[in-house]
């Protein structure tokens, strides 16, 4: 799994009563957003992206290969959380779905850089919209040509742990001389490394992904491991039948890592008609309910704030 891991405030979202999706869709595309495609307009008549786009009929969205429980699974028949919401997406605002599944770059300017802004070097990008961006301020202030909002997910660190090894984890204390799992390169993991001057470090054994040191946890190679709870659910969700002994725990290690970090989307900032489409097809997924079952029929919990 190669996330960005990048703690940030959530962006709130409220569900007021919404007109039906063909009003709003019809006054996006008309009246509103009018002004704001002459405003951006190339004076040598190009059109922008967003005619571009309504042309084409289709968005074009990236995502992540073999990023599970996300994105992954063969380009003809990826599966995943983001595809669910991307599919939900698209269909809201009336255009079709065109995956662009892409390897993540060194970090999420690479990303940013390569599926939005500029596309790779390679030939392949920019799309029109990234899914699995941390909303983060600094972020985007580092790249003033991507525009980031959109929260659908907030992630939140958790320890998956085997209760026969361990009773309860009250604090980070607890797991002294226990062996524990954590992913490679991760903010989480880094915490846990840091965590008292590193009083757990030699305990902690390094995995590729979030998904190994959880399934870790689930073989009995370790007694805990600090991931993401959607990691953890989707490791057990994997299961015929969770084990008693199994549990997901909050902890705090003192970190900023601990409060979360917001999961949004990114488009090209000089795209605003885009932006009002996005936002609203949001705004109808969350108020109707739809949002909610497709994190449950991922077996992963809703969590924004």
């Amino acid at each position: 799994m190669n996330q960005h891991d990048i703690p940030a405030t959530p962006w709130p979202s409220g569900a007021p009563a919404y007109p039906s999706r063909r009003q709003v869709l019809a006054a996006a595309l008309c009246s509103t957003v009018a002004p704001l495609s002459l405003a951006q307009r190339p004076d040598d008549g190009e059109p922008s992206e967003f005619d571009v786009i309504k042309q084409r009929g289709s968005l074009i969205v990236a995502v992540y290969k073999d990023n599970e429980p996300y994105s992954y699974g063969p380009p003809a028949n990826m599966q995943g959380l983001d595809i669910d919401i991307a599919r939900a997406l698209t269909r809201e605002m009336g255009l079709g779905l065109s995956l662009l599944p892409f390897q993540a770059a060194e970090d999420m300017h690479g990303d940013l850089r390569n599926m939005v802004t500029r596309g790779h070097y390679l030939g392949h990008g920019p799309a029109d919209l990234l899914m699995r961006v941390p909303v983060d301020m600094h972020l985007m202030m580092a790249d003033r040509l991507a525009f980031i909002f959109g929260t659908y997910q907030k992630e939140v660190p958790v320890l998956l742990v085997d209760r026969r090894r361990v009773q309860r984890v009250e604090t980070p204390d607890d797991l002294k001389g226990l062996p524990l799992a954590g992913e490679s390169g991760m903010g989480l993991t880094s915490a846990m490394l840091g965590y008292g001057a590193g009083i757990l470090k030699d305990q902690v054994r390094l995995f590729d992904t979030g998904l190994l040191a959880a399934q870790a946890v689930v073989d009995g190679t370790v007694a805990a491991a600090y991931v993401t709870r959607a990691q953890a659910e989707y490791v057990l969700a994997r299961l015929a039948a969770a084990p008693a002994h199994l549990g997901i725990e909050e902890i705090k290690l003192g970190n900023l890592v601990d409060r979360g970090w917001p999961v949004g989307v990114a488009i090209k900032s000089r795209n605003r008609q885009l932006r009002l489409l996005v936002e609203e097809a949001f705004r109808r997924l969350h108020a109707s309910g739809e949002m909610l079952a497709i994190f449950r029929q991922n077996k992963l919990t809703l969590t924004t704030a």
